[in-house]
């Protein structure tokens, strides 16, 4: 078995896709850091210059199909090294901006593509390199782009206070050309590729019959497991986790674009309301590492119901929270559902339908969670123009939260065999 320097190539695939989750999600929420730039230099609306970032994360979720099937057929180094590289020109050009179409083309449009890869690219190649602890190196992976959500737009305040917003641009464009071209240089599609098995087993662990030259032959076995993607899409099971994704990230982005304005009209001081945000993403790394490790124990099914499940709580206690301490109460507990959905979903895909096509089928999840997450707070915000406060908008999140847990719940029971093999796919499907 090979090594690199006696530790499994698998964790040298971890932190690489970590680094990668940092610089990517640190830039989706460094555009709020710009946001007020912006309109402060150019007068521009905020609906002119939030609809950029809009257009970004839908452009994002319909990429996010192509992005998985890229990786699937090319690779995971070739896609994110290209992703990378669209990000990173995304920031850099807008070093320059003078027009509003400018901010479109190159943060909704370059940025949007780009950023659309590092899910799908990273999670599914970790799916690939673990099967017992899959969940738990997808924890640890988003785990770095929750720092990367605490760490760089506060980089990115420091530089505008500074030299200003161009600069500050220009140098989170390099910094991400330059940090994601270089960690997906180490890369690998899958542990065959460096004669290694998922996990680190060595090929002694292997049934006599499977050693020798019948080995290669079982990691290509492993590698190819599972259903072709026109069988995954005529199973229930794939939509049914669409649908649970699309109602997540219908209530989680709601909540990360409405929950600072609500605070505030509640009477607490900006800076407060933003350490709200700040509470929901450090709870989020927790239950990104602590619920990537239940993944592997409990299953998807099981994983899902709890993450739904911590949510309702959460919106329960949302519709009477209206003072500084019951906001950071709600953020306490719902933040840990926040980074468990976005931990267990790959891995969800995997234990489901196999390794075969998971770059194309996750990305599909994705995107249908993606129009969730544009729809959410669209309709938020039109509730709150209509009503003139959140109780309708929060009471609406609430039964989607519920509706999604419906959902789980009809989810089959783990296999014991579904991790990998088409045999158990297959029944999955059938059910």
């Amino acid at each position: 078995m090979r090594r690199d320097g006696g530790i499994f190539y698998g964790y040298h695939i971890v932190g690489a896709c970590g680094l990668i989750q940092a610089v990517s999600l640190g830039g989706i929420f460094t555009f709020g850091v710009l946001f007020p730039e912006l309109e402060r230099e150019f007068g521009w609306s905020r609906t002119a210059i939030s609809g950029a970032s809009s257009f970004a994360f839908f452009l994002s979720g319909v990429c996010a199909v192509f992005m998985g099937r890229a990786v699937d057929r090319f690779g995971p180094r070739a896609v994110l090294t290209s992703a990378g590289i669209l990000v990173g020109l995304g920031y850099c050009l807008s070093y320059q901006i003078s027009a509003i179409w400018e901010l479109y083309v190159y943060f909704g449009l370059l940025f949007g593509v780009g950023i659309a890869a590092h899910d799908v690219g990273t999670l599914s190649t970790i799916a690939r390199w673990f099967q017992r602890r899959r969940g738990l190196m997808t924890g640890f992976a988003k785990a770095g782009g929750g720092v990367g959500q605490v760490l760089v737009p506060i980089c990115a305040a420091v530089l505008i206070a500074g030299p200003g917003w161009r600069v500050a641009c220009l140098s989170l464009g390099l910094t991400v050309i330059i940090l994601q071209v270089g960690a997906a240089q180490f890369l690998k599609r899958s542990p065959a590729l460096l004669g290694l098995r998922p996990d680190g087993d060595a090929p002694e662990d292997l049934a006599p019959e499977e050693n020798g030259s019948t080995a290669d032959a079982t990691h290509h076995a492993w590698e190819e497991a599972g259903l072709t993607f026109k069988q995954a899409i005529r199973s229930p099971i794939l939509w049914k986790l669409c649908a649970a994704k699309f109602c997540d990230l219908f209530c989680l982005f709601t909540i990360i674009i409405h929950i600072v304005p609500y605070a505030t009209d509640h009477g607490l001081a900006p800076t407060t309301a933003a350490a709200i945000l700040s509470t929901i993403g450090a709870m989020s790394i927790l239950g990104r590492i602590f619920l990537g490790g239940a993944f592997d124990r409990i299953g998807g099914r099981r994983s899902l119901i709890v993450c739904f499940a911590v949510l309702t709580l959460s919106l329960v206690l949302l519709q009477f929270a209206d003072t500084g301490w019951s906001l950071f109460l709600f953020a306490m507990i719902y933040g840990p559902a926040h980074g468990g959905f976005f931990t267990i979903t790959s891995p969800s895909v995997a234990e489901f339908f196999g390794i075969q096509t998971h770059g194309t089928l996750f990305g599909l999840v994705v995107c249908c969670g993606t129009f969730g997450a544009t729809l959410g707070p669209l309709v938020a915000g039109g509730l709150f123009d209509g009503t003139g406060g959140y109780s309708v908008a929060f009471a609406l999140l609430l039964g989607v939260s519920l509706l999604g847990l419906l959902v789980a719940s009809t989810l089959p029971r783990p296999l014991s065999d579904q991790a990998c093999g088409k045999k158990s796919a297959s029944k999955n499907a059938s059910r």
